[in-house]
Parts: structure tokens; C-alpha cells; sequence
């Protein structure tokens, strides 16, 4: 266990080290204008004189605002839509034209009418970070709360569960897996919309000061700007995904200790011992 936990770790470290000693090589060998691609050392370099900064981080809360509020409209509408639509047939058939069409709809086409419509304040940033975000919520919400199995339905029907007992109990922990996952891709599409509803219109955060980079030439800002986007989004990411360790232990794409399965499991026992009950009944002839 020891081992696979090395490898874990020494693999993917050793890989971005040979990647960055390879680009240093590169550049130095080609003879490569720092004003086409810095070297890592003066990426680096501007890194640190970056964060010294103390505005810069003015800039990012504005940009974590509008992501991490972009995000969260998009999980409250997505699953609450996905969840109605997967339980009432009718509202998929009147609404299904409008969210096909709204599919095939480049969003980031629609960010220049959002900006037109909203303004350059926070609140265009947060639409566009929302329209980014909801479509992985809301399809993998429908798909999950569909998945759920008619005879696991069948048997809390016939123990009388209440539609609360149900919707705790069954359909919850049978669609949280898929929703939490689809809400790791909305974390990062919330974050893509906040950085270009920037790019197109504003006046402070990342984007912007990546903008205000490139204007005047600081390629090496440029990329230290970047890399703070890259920690940023990768921070969101990382707390979305303990999440879903968190809240679905026992599900099989989240590995974790089994002794913690049995520890943390127990909110899903009832279920399980529904589908064992079901199992059982449906062999009584």
C-alpha cells in the first residue's frame, strides 16, 4: 500500500519536472524570445512578484465571487430541474426543445448579449459562469434521479415509505455519486465563464489583469496570471471532489479506506438492505 502510495506521488511529480526541464532546454536551445515564451524560472519569478502584491488579491476574490456564484446557481437550478423533469414526463416534453436548443447554443457566443444585458459589473460575470456551469449539473441530475431501480420504488412502496423517506433513503443516495461528479466538471465551467465574461468586459479581476498583461506585453505576468487561475480552479476542484469522497464513501469510483466505508456507510445502510430485501423477494417464487 506503502508503494502504490509512492508511485502515486513520485510518478506525476517526476513527469511536470522532466516537462519543465525539457521547456528550459527548449527555449534556451531555440533561442526563444522571453516576449514569445518565458523560461519557467522567470515565470516563476513573476509569480512571486505577483502574489507580493497586495492588490492582486483584490482581483482574485472578485473572480472567485463570480465563479463560486456562477457555480451555485448552476447546482440549484440544474438539480432542481433535472430532478423535476425526471419525475414528471410532461415537463421533459415541454422543456426538452428549449434545453436542446440551449445545448447546441456555443455559450460563450452568448456572453457578449449577457454583458449587453447585465452590465460590466459582477452581475454578467455570474450569468455566464452560471450558463457554463449548469448544463453538467442538470444532465447528469435527470440521468441520476432516472437510474434509480423500479423494484427499489417498489419495495419502499410496499413498506410505506413517505415521500421524504423515499427521496432520503433512496433516490438521494442512488443519484448523489453522478450529480456530485457532474458538479466537478460545473466547478471548473463556472470558473472558464467568470475568466472570459473578464476577458470581454471588465474592469477587475484575473481575466482582466490577464488582459491588462498581454496590452503591455509582460508575458511572463501573463503566465504568472495563469498559474494562479490554474491554483485557483484546481483548489475548487480539489474541495468538490472531497466532497463526493465525503458524502458517497461507499460508492465504487471513490477509493477509500474500508474500514471508512463501514464507519461512514452507515446513512446508506437502510438502502442497501432494500435492495437485499428486493433481491431476496424477487427469488420467492
Amino acid at each position: 500500500m506503502g508503494t502504490d502510495r509512492f508511485i502515486r506521488i513520485a510518478l506525476p511529480t517526476a513527469t511536470v519536472f522532466a516537462f519543465l526541464i525539457a521547456w528550459t532546454v527548449y527555449v534556451h536551445t531555440a533561442e526563444v524570445s522571453a516576449f514569445i515564451l518565458p523560461t519557467p524560472m522567470q515565470i516563476v519569478s513573476a509569480f512571486i512578484g505577483l502574489v507580493s502584491d497586495p492588490d492582486i488579491w483584490g482581483h482574485a476574490l472578485v473572480t472567485v465571487i463570480e465563479a463560486v456564484s456562477g457555480f451555485l446557481i448552476a447546482v440549484v437550478l440544474g438539480i432542481s430541474l433535472g430532478m423535476a423533469m425526471a419525475r414528471v414526463q410532461m415537463l421533459e416534453w415541454a422543456f426538452k426543445p428549449f434545453i436542446v436548443c440551449l445545448q447546441l447554443i456555443p455559450k460563450i457566443a452568448l456572453a457578449p448579449l449577457f454583458i449587453l444585458w447585465f452590465g460590466f459589473g459582477l452581475e454578467s460575470k455570474i450569468v455566464i459562469a452560471a450558463a457554463l456551469a449548469f448544463f453538467p449539473v442538470f444532465s447528469n441530475a435527470l440521468v441520476a434521479f432516472r437510474s434509480v431501480e423500479p423494484g427499489d420504488r417498489d419495495v419502499f412502496t410496499m413498506l410505506q415509505a413517505n415521500p421524504v423517506q423515499r427521496f432520503t433513503m433512496l433516490d438521494l443516495p442512488t443519484a448523489l455519486p453522478v450529480v456530485l461528479a457532474g458538479m466537478e466538471v460545473a466547478v471548473v465551467m463556472s470558473m472558464i465563464g467568470a475568466i472570459v465574461g473578464e476577458f470581454i468586459g471588465g474592469n477587475e479581476g484575473l481575466g482582466y489583469l490577464a488582459v491588462a498583461m498581454l496590452q503591455e506585453l509582460q508575458v511572463p505576468g501573463l503566465f504568472a496570471v495563469i498559474v494562479l487561475l490554474t491554483l485557483i480552479g484546481l483548489t475548487l476542484y480539489t474541495l468538490i471532489a472531497q466532497l463526493r469522497g465525503w458524502l458517497t464513501p461507499w460508492h465504487a469510483s471513490v477509493r477509500v479506506n474500508p474500514g471508512m466505508v463501514r464507519k461512514r456507510g452507515n446513512r446508506f445502510s437502510f438502502t442497501n438492505s432494500v435492495r437485499t430485501a428486493n433481491q431476496t423477494a424477487s427469488s420467492i417464487p
